[in-house]
C-alpha cells in the first residue's frame, strides 16, 4: 500500500535487463554510443519530430532547468504557475542555470489560464531597463495537483506566449501519464499544439533514471548542449542513460506503464468517492490524487502499513474528526490487491 511517490516505484525488469545487456565491452562515451543513435530516432519518430534534438539527462530537474535556461536569458522572467514543479520543488535550480526569475501566475486548478498568461506578460516590459524582459512560459503536465492542460488549454497559452515572442516549455515529468489520459499523440500534446521545448519523463514512470529533452527548434541545440556540459550533467557513460530509453521506448513500454499507473489511480479514486468521510480536493486525471480525510481514518491506514503523505498536521495526534489533507500517487507497479487493501482498511 505504498501511495508516497511514483519516484519510489521499482525501475522496470525490462529497464534493469538493458541495463545488463549494455554493461559489455567498450563504446564510445558522452552520448556518442550506438544506441543513443537509436534512441534519437526513436523519440523524433514517437514525436513525429524529424529535425528535433534530442538530449538525456539523470533528473527531471536538470531536465526543465537546462531547457529553460536554454530560452531564457539572465535578464528574462520565466512564467508559470506558483504550484509549478519548477516553483514548487526545484530549490531554484531554474533560476541558478538560467540566472532568470520566475514569475508566478495566478493558476486555476493548478493549470495557468491564457488571460492570467497575458496579464502577467503584459505587467512585464513594462520598466525598459530598469525591469526583467519577458522570457519563456512553462506549464507543468501532469500538474502538481493531479490535473491535466487539455490540448486546446495547451494551444491557447502557447498562442499567447507567442504572441510575445517568448517560447513554452513543457514540464513533462508525468508526460505518458497526461498523453494517456488525454489520449493523443506526444505529436499533438507538444509541437502540434505550440511546445517548443519538453522534457519527456521516464523516472516517474519505471525508469531508473533518465529523462529526454526534446527540443523542436534545432538552432537551440548547441546552446543546450554547451549549458548541459558548463552544469556538469553530461554523463561519460552515457549508454547506461542511453539504454535506459531505449528500453522504454521499445514496444511502447512508457505507454503500458503508465495505462497501468493511470488504471490502479483510477480505482482508487473510485473507492475514494464511494466512502463517506473522503472528499476529493481535485479531480484525479492521472495518477495522482489530492483528497481530504477524517484524521482517525489516516491513522487507521497508516497502522495498517499504507505509506503516503498527510499536509495539515499529525496524522496521529489530536482531533480524530479533523480532516487532513493528503496526496495518493500509483506507480506503473501498483497492484489492484494493494488498492483494494487499501480501501478495505478504510472501510473498516
Amino acid at each position: 500500500m505504498y501511495f508516497a511517490s511514483d519516484n519510489s516505484g521499482p525501475a522496470h525488469p525490462s529497464v534493469m535487463q538493458a541495463l545488463v545487456d549494455a554493461n559489455t565491452n567498450y563504446t564510445q562515451s558522452y552520448g556518442d554510443d550506438p544506441i543513443m543513435d537509436d534512441v534519437r530516432q526513436m523519440v523524433r519518430d514517437l514525436f513525429e519530430a524529424p529535425q528535433a534534438a534530442v538530449y538525456l539527462v539523470a533528473t527531471g530537474t536538470a531536465a526543465n532547468s537546462l531547457l529553460l535556461a536554454t530560452m531564457a536569458n539572465p535578464w528574462d522572467t520565466i512564467f508559470c504557475t506558483p504550484m509549478a514543479h519548477i516553483n514548487e520543488d526545484e530549490c531554484n535550480a531554474p533560476e541558478f542555470y538560467s540566472g532568470a526569475k520566475l514569475t508566478l501566475v495566478p493558476a486555476v486548478d493548478a493549470k495557468m489560464t491564457p488571460d492570467a498568461l497575458r496579464a502577467a506578460m503584459l505587467a512585464e516590459h513594462t520598466r525598459g531597463v530598469h525591469g526583467p524582459q519577458r522570457g519563456p512560459v512553462s506549464i507543468t503536465q501532469v500538474t502538481e495537483k493531479g490535473t491535466i492542460h487539455s490540448l486546446a488549454e495547451i494551444r491557447a497559452l502557447a498562442d499567447v506566449t507567442h504572441e510575445f515572442g517568448s517560447k513554452l516549455h513543457l514540464d513533462g515529468a508525468r508526460f505518458s501519464n497526461a498523453l494517456v489520459a488525454l489520449g493523443c499523440t506526444p505529436a499533438e500534446m507538444t509541437w502540434k499544439a505550440g511546445v517548443d521545448t519538453v522534457s519527456f519523463g521516464g523516472t516517474k514512470n519505471g525508469l531508473m533514471g533518465v529523462e529526454a529533452c526534446v527540443i523542436f527548434d534545432p538552432d537551440l541545440a548547441w546552446e543546450f548542449e554547451l549549458r548541459r556540459k558548463r552544469g556538469a550533467h553530461l554523463f561519460s557513460k552515457h549508454r547506461y542513460l542511453s539504454a535506459q530509453m531505449k528500453a522504454y521506448l521499445t514496444d511502447n513500454l512508457w505507454h503500458d506503464m503508465a495505462v497501468a499507473a493511470n488504471a490502479t489511480c483510477a480505482r482508487l479514486a473510485e473507492g475514494l468517492r464511494g466512502h463517506n468521510t473522503a472528499e476529493l480536493l481535485f479531480d484525479p486525471q492521472a495518477n495522482m490524487i489530492f483528497a481530504r480525510l477524517p484524521r482517525r481514518d489516516h491513522a487507521r491506514l497508516l497502522e495498517a502499513g499504507a505509506v503516503y503523505h498527510t499536509m495539515d498536521g499529525d496524522p496521529m495526534q489530536g482531533d480524530p474528526d479533523q480532516p487532513l489533507s493528503a496526496r495518493f500517487v500509483t506507480d506503473w507497479s501498483m497492484t489492484n490487491a494493494a488498492v483494494d487493501q487499501f480501501l478495505d482498511v478504510l472501510r473498516s
